[in-house]
């Protein structure tokens, strides 16, 4: 008897150990603006499945898409809160936080991924300095198709954006929308398709992925594809949530980040050929810029990087210049 009682203590103190450890296991929320068939969610997830296979189980991070749980906006903030665990957000939204968040949004600094790489490499250290001094730890960025512009009319130059109904999603473009004379429109992506609908809007400047989430050609016909800028979004933690994490499960979020961001970079790339495909099969006319148009865009975009760098300062101009002699 006594043998049996032994045994049945030892069971049952296994079965204890057994329900507290998987009563430890974390479980986050990662909000995301974007559908989810969007390229980057459809990273996210992947992002979450192997954090949660690599932790065994000791961490799941649920992927909450389409702004259902925060909107754009209030990503970020809820992350440093602690509503949050993590999340992803365009980092230009909060660009009046801090001038290093917007430096990817400045027209024509960088055009091309190659480009927008090196801008990153350039920027990311004194980004995720930024971002700590928040409360915020950074994991890893990924890159939108370049950004054009979406119309209902023809553009020979920077003036026939003149009252054009233009959205606006962050300082950037609404400063461009003052420079060329357009009335800004604050529209953010889980809101586009409806604003878009109701004429709200009638010109923006956005990525590819984004006309085709919104199925853009069922209010405008026409994409100027000006490789404007390309702009990233961020994926980051809380870091007391993530410092409370078991070493071995910060190590397992750190190696998924890694992973996720090299297959971020190599999906924009894959994506942005078949973005602009979609549209010309559903009937956009999908343009290069004129000379003319072309022009007058690279003049607004001196004036930004000058706006920039004079709110910028000193780490703004080292960022330009290391990103330059790369």
């Amino acid at each position: 008897m006594h043998r049996l009682l032994s045994k049945l203590s030892f069971a049952t103190a296994a079965f204890s150990l057994a329900v507290t450890a998987a009563s430890a296991a974390d479980q986050w929320v990662l909000p995301s603006a974007y559908p989810p068939s969007n390229y980057h969610v459809e990273n996210l997830s992947q992002f979450a499945e192997e954090v949660n296979k690599a932790s065994g189980g000791e961490l799941t991070i649920t992927v909450h898409p389409n702004a259902s749980l925060f909107k754009a906006p209030d990503i970020k903030r809820a992350v440093q809160t602690g509503q949050a665990q993590a999340g992803e957000v365009l980092l230009s939204l909060h660009e009046n936080e801090n001038p290093l968040f917007g430096i990817d949004v400045v027209p024509f600094l960088a055009t091309s991924l190659d480009q927008s790489k090196k801008l990153w490499t350039a920027s990311r250290d004194k980004i995720g300095q930024a971002l700590a001094k928040q409360g915020v730890t950074l994991l890893y960025s990924t890159p939108w198709p370049a950004q054009g512009i979406f119309v209902k009319k023809e553009l020979a130059s920077v003036e026939d954006l003149r009252g054009t109904k233009w959205r606006a999603y962050n300082a950037g473009t609404s400063r461009i929308a003052q420079l060329v004379g357009a009335q800004p429109v604050t529209v953010q992506s889980a809101d586009l398709p409806q604003a878009l609908a109701t004429g709200t809007i009638d010109a923006l400047m956005t990525s590819s992925a984004t006309g085709v989430d919104s199925k853009i050609w069922e209010s405008l016909d026409r994409y100027y594809d000006t490789q404007a800028w390309i702009p990233r979004n961020v994926v980051f933690v809380n870091t007391a949530s993530f410092e409370a994490l078991d070493p071995a499960v910060q190590e397992a979020v750190k190696t998924a980040a890694q992973a996720a961001e090299t297959r971020g970079w190599e999906l924009a790339a894959e994506k942005t050929k078949s973005y602009l495909d979609q549209m010309t099969q559903n009937g956009m006319k999908v343009e290069k810029p004129s000379p003319t148009l072309q022009e007058g865009l690279t003049k607004v975009g001196d004036r930004l990087l000058a706006d920039w760098l004079s709110k910028a300062g000193d780490d703004g101009k080292a960022v330009v210049d290391a990103y330059r002699a790369m």
